[in-house]
């Protein structure tokens, strides 16, 4: 298994399927990487570069214990600190997907959280996995003066319950 595939598989098993190797996410999300490695038959080494080297910081590996920094469709509680967001957050999207953004704003869908970028330049990477990305401009700053919650993931990815159409600028066609 080539490093994309071990990436997609660990992302796979600690976000949205623990149970597949008998796992039970402890807080903060983290899992004993013993039975991890077993699951996915591969050695520490392997896991240790994918985690190093992933683009997305999507994994944190502590001693003998591993997680996956956000993205969640699972319960967990990463023990995130809520926090006052920067003025202005982008999410990157495609065109399919404006017309329901545009009614019922950003949901978090499978997920538990809605997932922001800090720059544009990220949320354009975001929002390419689809198709040609359309990058939505948040006023977290007015959000957050609403009373939303914010929290920001070890990656730096900034995460929230849901974003209302209010809060969001669509780019001019």
């Amino acid at each position: 298994m080539n490093d994309t595939q071990l990436s997609k598989r660990l992302a796979y098993l600690l976000r949205h399927a623990p149970h597949e190797a008998g796992l039970t996410l402890e807080p903060g999300g983290w899992v004993p990487l013993a039975p991890v490695l077993a699951h996915l038959r591969v050695r520490r080494e392997d896991v240790e570069r994918v985690v190093a080297s992933s683009d997305k910081g999507r994994f944190a590996l502590q001693g003998e214990r591993i997680r996956a920094n956000q993205g969640h469709s699972v319960p967990v509680d990463l023990h995130l600190a809520p926090l006052a967001p920067p003025a202005t957050l982008y999410h990157g999207t495609h065109p399919g997907a404006l017309d329901a953004i545009r009614a019922g704003g950003l949901r978090p869908m499978n997920r538990h959280h809605v997932h922001l970028s800090a720059d544009p330049a990220t949320a354009r990477t975001v929002g390419a996995r689809r198709g040609p990305p359309v990058i939505l401009t948040v006023d977290a700053a007015g959000l957050h003066a609403a009373g939303h919650a914010f929290y920001r993931s070890e990656n730096g990815v900034w995460l929230t319950a849901h974003v209302p159409p209010a809060f969001l600028h669509f780019p001019v066609a």
